[in-house]
């Protein structure tokens, strides 16, 4: 029971929220004011109808009285004043009734300039409103999606990437130093000197391989005559080569920055 009674709660709420929509209101203001405007526009057109039917009477009774005068001049002239008289007070009593004819047709054309400038303004005012509601419904479209753009914006984490990403580098780092230091602690290790030990051998054993393998050739003592008389003609060329050896380029700048300084040595 009370689950179906805060659905009921909930239900009205949204109903009401859709009621009191900008975008329907307005849609519901502008058909009032349509509606309005077609019963002024009625109303209206019944007031110039009956000032119509007016004008109409009006006429009517001004050439019943031009008839009634001609048929009393016409009985004047046949000798019948009788008549005449009749015909004249006939006229009288119609021109009476013009007389209230004119007044209310007065007042009746009056009423319905009046009621044509009512309803010409209140079409401008609809016209004026109607431009209004387009406007205040496009602030209301632009309202939401701003709205909308703001509630994006606020749903955005970015800081959790980030924080992922420096995470990431941070490991990468750690496993980078662990590894340094495995290598490291290997290169100090006893199995690490044997490693280095035994490498020395090999490369021992490959030099005597080699020197055999010259012997055999016939290359090892002409190479170690050739390389002892290059010892002995640089030992005996050593003065004369630097001697005659030209001046480096760094020696030359030297000379010339003492001549600088001292002038007259």
């Amino acid at each position: 029971m009370r689950r179906f009674w805060r659905w009921l709660v909930g239900l009205f709420h949204r109903t009401m929220d859709k009621l009191e929509d900008p975008e329907m209101m307005l849609d519901q203001a502008r058909r009032d004011m349509q509606q309005a405007l077609t019963e002024n526009r009625e109303k209206a057109v019944q007031a110039i109808t009956q000032k119509n039917r007016l004008e109409n009477m009006l006429n009517d009774a001004r050439r019943k009285s031009q008839e009634l005068e001609s048929k009393a001049i016409m009985a004047l002239k046949q000798g019948n004043r009788e008549l005449a008289r009749s015909f004249v007070r006939e006229r009288a009593n119609n021109d009476a009734v013009i007389g209230q004819l004119d007044q209310s047709y007065a007042q009746a054309s009056a009423a319905v300039e009046s009621v044509k400038v009512a309803v010409k303004r209140q079409e401008e005012e609809v016209r004026r409103k109607t431009a209004e509601a387009l406007a205040m419904k496009a602030q209301w479209k632009q309202a939401q999606i701003q709205n909308s753009i703001t509630k994006a914006l606020e749903g955005l984490t970015f800081e959790n990437q980030f924080e992922s990403f420096g995470a990431a580098k941070e490991r990468i780092q750690n496993m980078q130093a662990e590894a340094a230091a495995r290598q490291e602690m290997f290169g100090t290790s006893i199995q690490g000197k044997i490693m280095d030990m035994e490498d020395k051998a090999l490369d021992y054993e490959a030099e005597e391989e080699l020197k055999k393998l010259e012997e055999r050739l016939g290359l090892g003592e002409s190479k170690t005559a050739t390389a002892d008389t290059q010892e002995v003609k640089v030992g005996q060329g050593d003065a004369t080569a630097a001697d005659m050896a030209p001046p480096s380029e760094i020696d030359q700048q030297l000379d010339e920055l003492e001549k600088r300084i001292n002038p007259g040595g």
